[in-house]
């Protein structure tokens, strides 16, 4: 495994950072370890929903998981908790806008690709792992 670092600034987009970043490094197949930092805004889309929550204000990210492949698809989840420590969660969408700072290690596994293809079970383009060597 390798393991990579990245640290965004204030007015980062996140989720555009984190492909740019898989992309620019070439990793075959990202998957977040931890990510620590706060936001200003984030667009989450709830549990088993078609709707998105937006939030403004500052947040904490208490967690952020999930994968990217080499041509950017992914798949994250994020929660943000708020200063009375109600803790908020689902899908990543865009305007993840960080305040202070986001610090994420990010894993890369030799001898993996991943790719998103159409499942019909799902109806979601879903993580499809090959074996590269």
């Amino acid at each position: 495994m390798e393991v990579h670092v990245i640290r965004l600034v204030p007015g980062d987009n996140l989720q555009e950072k984190l492909v740019e970043f898989v992309k620019a490094k070439n990793l075959q197949n990202a998957f977040i370890i931890t990510c620590v930092g706060s936001l200003t805004q984030a667009k989450i889309r709830l549990a088993n929903a078609n709707l998105t929550r937006d939030f403004d204000g500052h947040f904490e990210i208490v967690s952020l998981v999930g994968t990217i492949d080499p041509d950017g698809g992914h798949h994250l989840h994020i929660s943000i908790s708020d200063d009375k420590g109600d803790v908020f969660g689902g899908h990543v969408f865009s305007d993840h806008i960080v305040y202070t700072t986001a610090e994420i290690v990010i894993g890369s596994a030799k001898g993996l690709s991943f790719s998103r293809e159409h499942c019909d079970k799902s109806g979601w383009p879903e993580l499809v792992v090959k074996k590269t060597e």
